[in-house]
């Protein structure tokens, strides 16, 4: 079989793709267009969020058996188009699920113990200590939207802390000794934390809307590993101005491109400028699920799924 790379991804996967005797091409550059005249000749490929593969491009695949998504979502694909063409999908939300728990667990921290501040003022030459007074995690209620791999990745990391877990998922019977699954009203009746691990579904899109934030009975902080249009950024700010949300950690943004590049080209929305200023937000550009280890085993889940389908 022929498959074409769209993205770079860690070498083991070409490596090990050829191993097996793959023809693998590759081509990171050429714009959308230019592969889908020429997609007709590939079994496969394979992407990160290079570009939406829409039904169009997917007729032009006429011979396509697979993609594979070096990510752990699948919306820049049209999932139900390619299912009908009998087109195979392949994720890897095993491959960095470790590092978005570890994220979210750092972001919580962080976020807790003032750590941003603190280390600016300290670099600035001041010794503020009451004013950095952080709290502590035990004797919280940490509150999980989404309990899939993400989701229970993080609560796993919670294991070590004196917290109780909460998770809310379409899905029944996903509740494990990590984490007690609850209805959604519950989990805002209880929450101090409420942390995001959703993929990006018409149901989730703007999921975090003022009704939403207003529902949850206590002040609460917000962690979003997830998606960025989750969030409507201008009702998350409104929370932040009322004191309803006590502080945030986005991994994600509302204002994202699919590539993940060129954020600051445009006029920075009102909303991101207060984002930026606040001191109990924190911000991370799409990282959390980006660290040396996850490169590696994505890729090797990619691999490791191909075999499985294919050899």
């Amino acid at each position: 079989m022929k498959i074409l790379h769209l993205d770079q991804n860690h070498p083991l996967l070409i490596e090990q793709l050829n191993a097996l005797g793959y023809t693998n091409d590759e081509d990171y550059t050429s714009p959308k267009e230019a592969i889908e005249n020429k997609i007709h000749q590939y079994d496969g490929f394979i992407i990160r969020s290079r570009f939406k593969i829409d039904a169009p491009f997917l007729d032009a695949a006429k011979h396509l058996k697979f993609i594979g998504r070096v990510g752990a979502g699948l919306e820049n694909i049209d999932c139900e188009y390619a299912a009908h063409k009998g087109i195979k999908l392949i994720a890897a939300p095993e491959g960095n699920r470790n590092a978005v728990g570890e994220h979210s667990l750092a972001m919580v921290l962080s976020l807790f113990n003032k750590l941003n501040t603190a280390d600016r003022d300290v670099r600035l030459g001041k010794w503020q200590r009451e004013e950095n007074r952080g709290l502590e995690l035990d004797g919280k209620i940490v509150g999980l939207i989404g309990y899939g791999n993400m989701g229970k990745a993080f609560a796993k990391k919670l294991r070590g802390f004196d917290v109780e877990v909460l998770c809310y998922d379409l899905k029944e019977n996903v509740g494990d000794e990590n984490a007690k699954q609850v209805s959604l009203k519950e989990l805002q009746n209880k929450a101090d934390v409420l942390s995001l691990h959703t993929p990006e579904t018409p149901l989730t899109i703007n999921m975090i809307n003022s009704e939403f934030i207003d529902g949850f009975k206590k002040s609460f902080w917000l962690i979003n590993t997830a998606r960025g249009k989750s969030v409507v950024t201008n009702d998350l700010v409104s929370a932040l101005e009322t004191g309803k949300i006590l502080g945030a950690g986005l991994d994600v943004l509302e204002y994202e491109k699919s590539s993940f590049e060129n954020l600051f080209t445009t006029e920075m929305p009102n909303a991101f400028k207060y984002l930026i200023a606040a001191e109990n937000v924190i911000l991370t550009p799409h990282v959390a699920g980006w660290t040396i280890e996850s490169k590696e085993k994505l890729a090797q889940t990619i691999v490791d799924k191909i075999k499985v389908e294919f050899c």
